[in-house]
C-alpha cells in the first residue's frame, strides 16, 4: 500500500497541532499517503482535506451540545459514510472521544482499522468504559506512560507516544524577560493565578483564589499578581470579579497563560492541562478544584485515581500540594502557596520536574506514525 487514505478527525485546536504532526510523521513513512476528514488549519496547511470546519465540533458544557445535537450527529453519520465508502487504512479519531468514539465503534463493525489519539480520562473515572473501547479501538495512543499501562492492564493494544507539550515549552524558562513582556516588577515576588478557563469554573474558583491573594500580600506586601483570562468572556467574569478587590495589584491579561506562568515564580491553579504546563516550565504550583456540593457527590464514587493533577500522576506520589473540594480553604490554599514561594522549595521542586519532564519527551508524531505503521503490517 504505497498510497494509503487516513481518515482524521479532529475537533479543537489542540488536535489540530496532534494531526498536523501526526501527517508530517506519516507522510515520511507513506509519501503519497493522502489524509481527509475535519481538520483545522494546520492540518489543511499539510494538505488535509476537511469536508466540515472543525469548529463545528467545538462545544463545550451540557447545554451547547444539547443544541447542537442534529447537526453534529448529522455530521458524523456523514463521515461515516464517507469512510464505508473510501474505505481508508486506517481512521483516526483526535481526542474529542464523545464524537469520535461513536465513528470508531462503526467504523471498527465495518473492518476498518480504528485509532484513537489521546486517551479519554477512562483511567481516572467510570473505567467501566474501557469495556467498549476494547472492542472497537485497534490502537490506542497515549500522551503519558500512566496511561499506557493503564491500557496494558486491560489487554488494549497500546503505544505511549510522549506529549508534545514537552517539545514545545522552553525547557529553561526567561521569567525576568516574560515579566519584561508583561511589564511586570522584575525585583518583586510574583504569583500567578489561574481559576479555569470556563464560565463556571471561575465563578467557583475566581473569587476564592482572590481571597488567597489578600491573606498573601498581608504578609508579604512585595508580592504581585498576573490572571491570564482564557477568552474574552473570562476577562469580563474577571474583571467584575477583580472589582470586589481593588487593593490587590494584580495584572489581569487575556489568553498568553504560557508567558503569564513562565513569568511568575509561583501558580495557584484550577487542575487541568495548566498544572503539566507548569511542570514543563519548571514552576512550583499548588493545585485546587472545587466542583458544586451536589456535582461532586455524584462524580466522587466514579472518580478511582489517587491524584488529580497530573505531575502527580507522573510521578504515583504527591509531587505537588493538591486541596480539593472541602480541603480547599483560605487558611490551606495560603499556606501552601506561601511553601511554593519559598526559594529552597522551588530548586528541589525544580529537580523533580526535569525528572518527569523526561518521561514523556518523546518525538509524539513519529512514535505514533510508527505504531500506526505496525498496526498496517505496511
Amino acid at each position: 500500500m504505497n498510497s494509503p487514505t487516513f481518515a482524521i478527525v479532529a475537533g479543537e485546536a489542540s488536535g489540530d497541532t496532534l494531526g498536523a504532526d501526526l501527517m508530517c510523521a506519516l507522510k515520511r513513512l507513506f509519501p503519497n499517503a493522502r489524509f481527509e476528514g475535519i481538520g483545522g488549519p494546520k492540518m489543511i496547511a499539510e494538505g488535509f482535506l476537511s469536508f466540515y470546519q472543525m469548529d463545528r465540533l467545538s462545544v463545550m458544557g451540557f447545554v451547547e451540545p444539547l443544541k447542537r445535537l442534529p447537526e453534529l450527529l448529522s455530521i458524523r453519520r456523514d463521515i461515516i459514510n464517507r469512510c464505508k465508502q473510501s474505505k481508508p487504512a486506517a481512521f483516526i479519531g483526535i481526542d474529542s472521544p464523545g464524537f469520535n468514539l461513536g465513528i470508531e465503534k462503526a467504523l471498527h463493525n465495518s473492518g476498518i482499522k480504528t485509532v484513537h489519539y489521546v486517551s479519554p480520562s477512562v483511567w481516572a473515572w467510570h473505567q467501566g468504559r474501557i469495556k467498549g473501547i476494547k472492542r472497537y479501538v485497534d490502537l490506542m495512543l497515549t500522551l503519558l506512560p500512566f496511561e499506557e499501562a493503564f491500557y496494558q492492564q486491560h489487554a488494549v493494544p497500546v503505544a505511549f507516544v510522549g506529549h508534545p507539550l514537552a517539545g514545545q515549552i522552553p525547557r529553561t524558562p526567561d521569567s525576568n524577560g516574560a515579566r519584561q513582556q508583561l511589564g511586570l516588577d522584575i525585583d518583586r515576588p510574583l504569583l500567578c493565578i489561574m481559576p479555569g478557563s470556563r464560565g463556571g469554573e471561575v465563578a467557583l474558583m475566581g473569587e476564592l483564589f482572590l481571597m488567597v491573594a489578600r491573606r498573601l500580600l498581608e504578609s508579604n506586601p512585595q508580592l504581585q499578581f498576573v490572571i491570564p483570562a482564557a477568552n474574552g468572556d473570562r476577562h469580563r467574569q474577571l474583571t467584575e470579579i477583580l472589582a470586589e478587590h481593588p487593593q490587590l495589584p494584580v495584572t489581569l491579561i487575556e489568553q498568553q497563560s504560557l508567558l503569564a506562568m513562565e513569568a511568575a515564580d509561583a501558580v495557584l491553579l484550577a487542575s487541568g492541562t495548566t498544572a503539566l504546563e507548569a511542570m514543563l516550565l519548571k514552576k512550583p504550583m499548588v493545585v485546587s478544584y472545587k466542583l458544586g456540593k451536589w456535582t461532586y457527590k455524584l462524580v466522587r464514587p466514579f472518580i478511582k485515581t489517587p491524584f488529580a493533577s497530573i505531575p502527580n500522576l507522573l510521578a504515583a506520589e504527591m509531587v505537588v500540594p493538591e486541596l480539593i473540594q472541602d480541603e480547599a480553604t483560605v487558611d490551606s490554599l495560603s499556606a501552601a502557596v506561601t511553601n511554593a514561594l519559598d526559594v529552597n522549595a522551588r530548586h528541589l521542586v525544580e529537580q523533580r520536574f526535569e525528572e518527569l519532564y523526561k518521561q514523556i519527551n518523546l518525538p509524539s508524531g513519529d512514535t505514533a506514525a510508527a505504531a500506526i505503521k505496525k498496526l498496517l503490517c505496511l
